[in-house]
């Protein structure tokens, strides 16, 4: 590799990457009068890895997340590949422009990984290359693919971070690289001492092997002289804030202070450099050193059988006036630092935006890795399965939990072999008690290689081997929401679509809340069983119950809830959501102007068996068709109370979601001894009722027109009749009902925190029981 032709894309990269933000803060018109942002600092210490990554390194089938402030960076090295219009780079944090962090969903231009909540970055290309490993035991080799994460060193404070590294099952992924920028400087501070040997340690208990990127040719130079070693041992012992600080000196005061504390060999050794060499020798650092990057990369590279780290020593603000500031990190450079900046990396005069000249021979170079790592625009791979619309895997109307039917659901459709193979089930430890068993006892577990059952106990013995359809990983829901969402992504990722299917103990969704909105934005599609759930998990107490996780479920964008009672509406609807997925794997409707949808479904389950009569009764009032149209769109009336009490009696309606529904159903009854006509509704899906509504009121309001109520949502309830809203959840889920019908609505949920007892007891304590559904009903009517 000409060494020439990467310096003059590299100074260009970092002329781009640099004006990119000056523009977007100093140029464009801004009303708001508010800071636009970006981060030139962090931009530079990144520029000369990310020039050694783009243009001597990867390969089109490598997958790479960049850290999140480095984002100028990647879309100048996109404009320079050719594959961003020049326009674009005028648009930086603009409405419909350049993101503020690379955003696979909302970028102009490609982006492997979305990045912007630190650390997750990191972990995504590891889950994707798990998911990789998977796919390929599967449905046969891909081809070869790096999964390469480029992160600050500052990510690696993260926790999630170290649960990815330790978890077994992202263990001997010789594909994943970590690539570091190391410049030893987070959003507030210079950090106080270097941390290098403990992460080094770290990583290797791990299994993983370590790279160090830390002396450009130059110091090594100095190094490799008589009395050089002197100097090794100074430079790497000298304090991270001393070191920092000579970036805003030169000449004498520059030697001062690198020399403050340090052996009198030390002084001798440099004493044979003038002020500038001294200079330049002491801040060559590896991580921008273009042949040292590529060096360590093709070290990590040959390492085949676990995953690498390579630490970059960088300087943060590399290349600009601000270089090794401790307040650099939101700093801008002024107009003057900008012309200075501008003569110095030899942009073109008067355009900025300029590109590579393709004679030159950085522009050939550039040109070149255009054209090689240039992807062909492909739709996802649709699963050509044939889903039914229910299977029948729990017949009669015996009491039966909604778990116990999701796992049954699954175990039955893993029997069809065309939809089987494509289902792929995972869980943080949790997948015998959420009722996957079944399952895992069918497909068995997933493994790299075969492994031998100890176990004689046929309940507990697992299968494990590379066909398992199963990944089972520690308890650890950051990685398992991480996962999840990759395996949601192997259509892109692994041109492959799968079925994923996770479980998780419900109120533990929230722990891992970070990576299920990570997961959701970047697209992924999957299937997530919340359970069991709520206070109905009654002698588990207040810390294995969860209240707020249904208004995660409904306010996440693209994350559809679902919490039926009963066992055929959990067929339905999970067979639907699995439908969906595998028509559409990417979730992008370009026919729906009025949705950019990458949906996720997520089932809150409960343990609490029902008696599936009532559900019965109402199949064969209106029949299986209407029923299963009802039931998908939201909600259905389960009783018609018309014509059970006199007439002009008053009306109510009674809203319930999941195991609470038989309390609605007494209170209906009581009700109507009490000459109150009392209807009950099913809502299946908050999220899909709720989006119906929104839908209409965002109609009416672009339009103009007046708002006209959407069918899934006026169709259940009588018309013009209160509403009582019971859920095992915070009461203010289902508020908004009476909102969306224009009537009085009484919410009743769980709003404190939960404690051991019977069912019957946390219903009492939370005025769910029937008594207090009466109460709230003649409470509205009254009102």
């Amino acid at each position: 590799m000409d060494l020439s032709s990467l310096e003059e894309i590299q100074r260009r990269l970092l002329w781009l990457a640099t004006r990119i933000v000056d523009h977007a803060n100093r140029e464009r018109p801004n009303a708001d009068g508010i800071k636009v942002g970006g981060h030139q600092a962090s931009t530079a210490s990144s520029v000369s890895i990310m020039t050694a990554l783009w243009f001597a390194f990867l390969d089109v089938d490598d997958r790479i997340s960049v850290k999140p402030h480095a984002s100028p960076a990647l879309h100048a090295i996109n404009y320079l590949l050719g594959h961003l219009d020049r326009e674009q780079l005028t648009r930086l944090r603009e409405f419909g422009g350049l993101q503020a962090y690379p955003s696979r969903t909302k970028d102009p231009d490609r982006v492997d990984f979305s990045t912007g909540s630190v650390g997750l970055g990191a972990a995504a290309p590891l889950f994707a290359a798990a998911a990789r490993r998977y796919v390929d035991a599967h449905f046969g080799p891909r081809r070869a693919s790096r999964f390469i994460a480029h992160i600050g060193d500052a990510e690696l404070d993260e926790g999630n971070v170290w649960e990815a590294v330790a978890d077994p099952a992202t263990a001997g992924l010789g594909n994943v690289m970590w690539i570091v920028d190391f410049n030893r400087q987070s959003l507030d501070r210079v950090v106080p001492g270097v941390r290098i040997a403990q992460w080094r340690t770290q990583f290797e208990a791990a299994g993983w092997h370590v790279v160090e990127v830390k002396h450009g040719r130059r110091i090594a130079a100095a190094m490799a002289r008589p009395g050089g070693e002197a100097l090794r041992t100074w430079f790497d012992e000298i304090s991270n804030e001393q070191y920092q600080s000579l970036f805003s000196l030169e000449g004498p005061a520059f030697r001062d202070r690198f020399l403050l504390g340090a052996p009198d060999e030390v002084a001798t050794h440099c004493s044979t450099m003038s002020d500038d060499e001294l200079v330049s020798t002491v801040t060559d650092l590896g991580g921008h050193d273009l042949l040292a990057l590529l060096e360590g990369f093709r070290a990590a590279d040959a390492v085949t059988d676990r995953p690498s780290v390579v630490f970059c020593y960088t300087v943060k603000g590399w290349g600009l006036p601000i270089a090794g500031n401790p307040r650099n990190h939101s700093a801008l450079l002024s107009s003057d630092d900008i012309d200075a900046l501008r003569e110095r990396l030899g942009a073109e005069p008067g355009d900025d935006w300029a590109g590579l000249d393709p004679s030159t021979p950085g522009g050939a170079l550039a040109a070149e890795r255009g054209r090689l790592l240039a992807r062909s625009e492909r739709p996802a791979p649709r699963l050509e399965v044939d889903i039914p619309l229910e299977i029948g895997a729990v017949q009669g109307n015996r009491p039966i939990s909604t778990q116990e039917v999701f796992g049954r659901t699954l175990t039955a459709l893993s029997r069809q072999s065309d939809v089987g193979r494509h289902l792929v089930t995972t869980a943080p430890d949790v997948a015998t008690t959420t009722n996957l068993a079944g399952f895992i006892a069918r497909t068995g577990a997933f493994a790299p290689t075969e492994r031998r059952s100890w176990h004689e106990d046929r309940m507990v013995e697992w299968s494990e081997g590379p066909q398992g359809q199963h990944i089972e990983l520690g308890i650890s829901e950051m990685n398992f929401f991480m996962l999840l969402g990759q395996l949601g992504l192997t259509w892109d990722h692994s041109d492959q679509a799968l079925l994923p299917v996770g479980t998780v103990y419900d109120p533990f969704v929230l722990r891992g809340l970070d990576a299920l909105i990570y997961s959701v934005y970047s697209g992924a599609r999957f299937v997530l069983a919340g359970t069991p759930s709520g206070v109905s998990l009654a002698p588990e107490g207040g810390a294995h119950q969860s209240t707020v996780t249904p208004s995660v479920g409904i306010s996440l964008p693209h994350l559809q809830l679902m919490e039926p009672a009963y066992a055929r509406p959990v067929e339905w609807l999970l067979l639907d959501a699995l439908g969906r997925i595998a028509r559409n794997p990417s979730g992008h409707h370009p026919d729906d102007p009025e949705s950019e949808r990458f949906d996720a479904y997520y089932f809150r389950l409960s343990t609490r068996p029902i008696d599936q009569t009532p559900f019965a009764m109402a199949r064969a009032r209106v029949g299986d068709a209407v029923l299963r149209r009802q039931v998908l769109a939201g909600a259905y009336r389960l009783v018609d109370a018309a014509g059970t009490v006199a007439d002009g009696a008053p009306r109510v309606n009674l809203a319930a979601v999941g195991p609470v529904v038989p309390e609605a159903l007494e209170a209906a009854r009581i009700l109507a001894q009490e000459g109150v006509e009392a209807h009950v509704t099913e809502i299946t899906s908050p999220s899909r009722l709720y989006d119906a509504w929104q839908r209409s009121i965002r109609r009416a309001v672009r339009s103009g027109r007046t708002r006209s109520l959407p069918g899934e949502v006026h169709h259940p309830f009588v018309p013009g009749a209160p509403v009582v809203t019971v859920h095992d959840a915070a009461s203010h889920a289902l508020a908004w009902l009476g909102s969306a019908l224009g009537v009085p609505a009484i919410p009743l949920g769980v709003d404190v925190f939960g404690q051991s007892g019977t069912i019957a007891d946390l219903y009492r304590a939370n005025d769910l029981t029937a008594d207090s559904i009466v109460n709230a009903a003649l409470a509205g009517l009254a009102g």
